[in-house]
C-alpha cells in the first residue's frame, strides 16, 4: 500500500504540472535535467499537497552508499570517557543503515596530535559524505574542518565547538554556563576568602572547552562580587604520579587552597592525590560520568560531577548528518545539551 500510495502521489504531481512521473522525480531527487520554470512549478504543487516521497524505497532504489565518518579519540586506559559517545553512534548507526547508510569509525589519540591528522587524511582520502568530529586539537580541526567546506562535506561537532568554523551543527555542552554551575556549586561548601584552585589536565590547554569553562566559572564568583583569588594549574602530563607532583607544588605554594574545580573528566587524578595526601575535606568537583570519577564520588572525595550525556550528543548529531544527507531537511546550527549534576545520592539511577 505503501509503494502504491507514493505511486500515485508522484502521478497527481506530474498531471498537475503536465510533466511525465520521470521529471516529477527528477525535481524529487534534485538531478538535473528539469527547467528552473517546470521546477518551480512541481515544488509548489509538491507543496500544496504536502507530498512526503518514501524515502526509504527511494534509497534502496538508487544504491548510492551514504558514507559518514565519525573522528573521534580512542578509548584508553586512563579514561573510558569515549565509551559512551561510540553508544550514541552505535545506536544511530542501528537505525539508519537501512537507508544504505555506512559509518566508518576513525580514532586517534588524545596524547599525540599527530595521530589526528593522520585519521583527518584518510578521511579526506576515502571521500565520504559527512563527518562527525571531536575537535579535540584546535590548529588540526581548523584545518580539516576547512578541507571539508572546500569539498562540501559536511560536519558535526560534538563535545566541544569551534564558532567561526562553519559546522553544520555544534552539538553539546553550553560551556560558559557549564563553568558557572560548577562555581555555584563549588561556593556551597567555602565559607571564608580562601585561595579557590581551577586545574586544567590536557595536553591541549588551550582548548575552546577549558577557555570557555574557565571563563564561566570565574564570572560566578566576580557576578556575586566574591574575593576568593582564583588560581589555575595546568597539566600537560596527564598520569597520576605528574599530577601528584604539580599538585604537591601547588600545596607547598598555596596553604590556604580551599576548594579544587577540574575542567576535565581527570578529576579523579586530583582525586586520588587528595586521598592519598590526607586531604579529603577539601571540596572537589569535575566532570564526566566515567567508573574512576564514580568510584571517588562514592566515597566522598569527589563532591559533584557535572555531566553533558555524551552518548546523546553523538546519537543526535548521527542523526543531524542522516536529516540533512538523506531527508534533505535543515538541522538546528545549535543544539545545547542539559548540564547534570550528578552526587553520590543519585549517581545510581542516572543514564549518560
Amino acid at each position: 500500500m505503501e509503494k502504491d500510495s507514493t505511486y500515485f502521489g508522484v502521478k497527481e504531481i506530474a498531471r498537475r504540472a503536465n510533466v511525465s512521473i520521470a521529471t516529477v522525480d527528477r525535481v524529487i531527487h534534485n538531478r538535473t535535467g528539469v527547467s528552473e520554470k517546470t521546477r518551480k512549478k512541481i515544488n509548489a504543487i509538491i507543496k500544496e499537497l504536502d507530498y512526503q516521497p518514501n524515502i526509504l524505497a527511494s534509497r534502496l532504489a538508487s544504491k548510492n552508499i551514504i558514507i559518514l565518518a565519525v573522528l573521534i579519540p580512542r578509548v584508553s586506559g586512563e579514561t573510558d570517557f569515549w565509551e559512551a559517545p561510540l553508544r550514541g553512534i552505535h545506536r544511530a548507526e542501528a537505525e539508519i543503515k537501512q537507508y544504505g547508510i555506512q559509518v566508518i569509525p576513525y580514532f586517534f589519540d588524545l596524547s599525540d596530535k599527530d595521530s589526528f591528522t593522520k585519521q583527518s587524511n584518510l578521511i579526506l582520502e576515502k571521500g565520504v559524505n559527512g563527518v562527525l568530529l571531536s575537535p579535540s586539537f584546535i590548529e588540526q580541526s581548523i584545518w580539516f574542518t576547512q578541507e571539508c567546506q572546500r569539498l562540501k562535506i559536511p560536519y558535526v561537532f560534538i563535545d566541544s565547538n569551534i564558532p567561526e568554523q562553519h559546522s553544520l551543527s555544534y552539538i553539546g555542552p553550553h560551556l560558559f554556563k557549564s563553568g558557572y554551575v560548577g562555581a555555584k556549586l563549588l561556593t556551597y561548601r567555602v565559607k571564608s576568602n580562601n585561595k579557590v584552585l581551577v586545574v586544567n589536565i590536557s595536553k591541549e590547554i588551550e582548548n575552546y572547552n577549558y577557555l570557555q569553562i574557565e571563563e564561566g566559572f570565574r564570572a560566578y564568583f566576580k557576578d556575586n562580587h566574591m574575593d576568593n583569588e582564583i588560581i589555575r594549574i595546568d597539566m600537560k602530563e596527564t598520569d597520576y604520579l605528574s599530577v601528584a607532583r604539580h599538585m604537591t607544588y601547588v600545596f607547598h605554594m598555596h596553604k590556604d587552597i580551599e576548594a579544587i574545580f577540574v575542567t576535565n573528566s581527570r578529576v579523579f587524578t586530583v582525586a586520588s592525590f587528595l586521598q592519598n595526601s590526607q586531604r579529603k575535606n577539601i571540596p572537589l568537583i569535575g566532570y564526566d560520568f566515567i567508573k574512576e570519577n564514580l568510584q571517588h564520588l562514592n566515597t566522598g572525595v569527589i563532591d559533584f560531577l557535572i555531566c553533558h550525556k555524551p552518548e546523546e550528543q553523538a546519537f543526535r548529531a548521527m542523526m543531524a548528518l542522516y536529516q540533512t544527507l538523506v531527508m534533505g531537511s535543515s538541522v538546528e546550527k545549535i543544539q545545547y545539551m542539559p548540564i547534570d549534576i550528578i552526587t553520590k545520592e543519585n549517581y545510581e539511577f542516572y543514564q549518560n
